[in-house]
């Protein structure tokens, strides 16, 4: 009984404990030595084995519980630096509406509606399209500061929902826009945004739960239904006045413009991905508008699985060709499917309005058009798209 106790006490080695018993086997081999016994050198190998196991068991591991806790805080102390780093460039956007009261007769309030951020320090803002898109309202931005700005300008995109709107200001703080293409699912994600038009600068954070999503989002009762390519998911929390705000990378910069929510699903949002948003805000930079190149058609995904189910080709099927678009002069027809855009194979990850959206106006391009099982080559020149689409 007393052996076995002994078996399980460790005693404790510390450095000089380690280097008397180093110096008492030193001496003893020299005496050893000296006394006629074997050669030093046999008893070095021994000496240094030994030496190296004496070290390794005075070496100490942090708990795993030590880990995670610290691994838990940097990651906290991240989205705390972005957090403080981008809330100044985030804006609320407000509206001033005429409100009835049955007594006082008709007085003017303001409610908050929505989300932008800076990315211009002269005044520019992005937010989405259907934030800002009733003619008649009265908009303003309010910074984190609580300054506010009256909105001069606004120039809407319907196609892709992306607006920008001016203010006369000096000076702002901006953010960075992060390309897009380089997201990878399950990489961080941080949304600040006017939750539910009141909270102002609300934090979520969450990971990008998927990429390249097609999503329909109605925008409320009597309103069209939007379709959306390639957006990114997400389960950072959105809510009501989230739209139009920044989805943000672990530095800060967006890689997203928040647009949807799922109201029958927890934690499964969307956001357009900020290389939508570039070819626009830089032609509206160096252009003072926005401009997109315009085809002209309407048209549904036929994506790979549909493709192997109903034996057709992989790419658009055209649904519409508005009379006079590029697509008409063309030639392209109701029903046509085009599957090369460019020389590019239209599939699940180059869409057809993808791959127009990042075209420039006036380049002709070369279609690749199945039409009934015979394939055609037509050549399409792009244009500017007309104001009826932008507003």
């Amino acid at each position: 009984m007393q052996r076995e106790n002994q078996n399980m006490i460790r005693p404790k080695l510390n450095k000089k404990a380690i280097l008397g018993t180093i110096s008492l086997l030193t001496f003893l081999l020299l005496l050893t030595q000296i006394s006629g016994g074997l050669p030093l050198n046999k008893y070095k190998f021994h000496l240094e084995e030994l030496a190296k196991s004496l070290v390794q068991g005075t070496k100490k591991t942090s708990p795993p519980n030590q880990v995670k806790v610290h691994q838990l805080v940097e990651e906290e102390s991240a989205i705390i630096d972005v957090v403080e780093k981008a809330s100044p460039s985030v804006v609320s956007i407000v509206v001033k509406q005429v409100s009835y009261d049955f007594f006082s007769g008709p007085s003017l309030t303001e409610a908050g509606i929505g989300t932008g951020f800076i990315v211009d320090p002269s005044g520019i803002i992005v937010t989405n399209s259907h934030v800002v898109s009733d003619p008649s309202g009265e908009y303003s931005v309010v910074l984190k500061d609580g300054t506010t700005y009256e909105v001069e300008k606004i120039y809407l995109d319907r196609t892709s929902d992306l607006a920008i709107i001016e203010v006369t200001a000096r000076d702002l703080p901006v953010l960075e826009l992060a390309n897009s293409d380089d997201l990878k699912v399950g990489q961080k994600a941080i949304a600040i945004g006017n939750a539910l038009g009141k909270f102002q600068n609300t934090v979520t954070a969450g990971i990008v739960s998927g990429i390249g999503r097609e999503i329909t989002a109605s925008g409320g009762f009597g309103s069209q239904p939007s379709f959306y390519e390639e957006v990114i998911q997400t389960d950072a929390a959105l809510n009501p006045g989230n739209s139009g705000g920044p989805l943000l990378n672990l530095s800060g910069q967006v890689i997203g413009i928040n647009v949807a929510t799922t109201p029958s699903a927890d934690n499964i949002s969307f956001a357009i991905p900020s290389n939508t948003l570039k070819p626009l805000l830089e032609t509206f930079l160096s252009k003072g508008r926005i401009i997109r190149p315009y085809m002209g058609v309407s048209y549904q995904v036929v994506t790979e699985e549909i493709s192997k189910l109903r034996d057709m080709p992989q790419g658009a099927f055209v649904s519409r060709v508005y009379s006079g678009s590029p697509a008409d002069k063309a030639g392209l027809k109701r029903g046509d499917i085009i599957t090369s855009f460019d020389g590019i194979a239209l599939d699940d990850k180059n869409t057809l309005a993808r791959l127009i959206g990042r075209s420039t106006v006036g380049k002709t391009v070369e279609l690749k058009v199945d039409r009934e099982g015979k394939l055609l080559n037509l050549y399409v020149t792009l244009e500017e798209a007309p104001e009826s689409l932008n507003l």
